[in-house]
């Protein structure tokens, strides 16, 4: 079940005020000074990706929680692992690349506590999703990665997926690692058009 234990947990005691950001003021140092600020970052990180219909890495959350200078990289990485702990976000690792998404229990929990957050903390998040909508969506969802096969040669494996559905999964072997990263960063840059050709040739 959910509860504020799931959220305030680990028995951690409360960082200092330098803790958060300096930005957090009238309203949000409200917030502060009658919780835990464990609580808010981990309320923050569930809220976003509540928020996105996509998975999100742990540099595309600690982008937008760093920046704002909420917290520092160890909370954020103790954060990020309670959450793990009591099952409010899981984790799927995919091409040495691990993505993060809210549980059902999650979004319950969400929905009791959300409103911790504040008005003025979740006009931020808002705004940073909004603007890296698609850059955030892309990383997500456009993947490559390159490794030494047992034959000697390198395979290239390129994916897109749309949500949890992958839409291409190409394995390319060629002679060198240079090709194969010239090949995994083409498919970053160009997968659009290589979709868009494979389409129309197939089909």
């Amino acid at each position: 079940m959910y509860s504020i234990h799931s959220i305030n947990s680990c028995g951690c005691g409360i960082p200092g005020r330098a803790d958060i950001t300096n930005q957090l003021i009238n309203e949000r140092d409200v917030i502060f000074m009658t919780q835990d600020p464990l609580t808010l970052y981990k309320l923050i990180v569930l809220y976003m990706l509540n928020k996105v219909k996509f998975k999100l890495t742990y540099a595309q959350i600690s982008e937008f929680i760093l920046e704002k200078e909420y917290t520092n990289f160890l909370t954020l990485q103790e954060v990020i692992s309670d959450l793990q702990d009591t099952e409010l976000i899981k984790a799927d690792t995919t091409m040495n690349r691990t993505y993060f998404s809210i549980t059902d229990e999650g979004r319950n929990t969400l929905s009791y506590f959300g409103n911790r957050i504040g008005e003025a903390i979740i006009a931020d998040i808002d705004a940073f999703l909004d603007e890296k909508h698609l850059e955030l969506k892309n990383e997500a969802s456009i993947t490559s990665t390159y490794y030494k096969a047992t034959s000697g040669e390198f395979e290239a494996q390129l994916i897109a997926r749309e949500k949890d559905v992958e839409l291409v999964n190409i394995k390319l072997s060629v002679p060198t690692e240079d090709m194969a990263a010239s090949i995994c960063d083409s498919w970053q840059k160009k997968n659009q058009s290589i979709y868009k050709y494979l389409m129309q040739e197939l089909f």
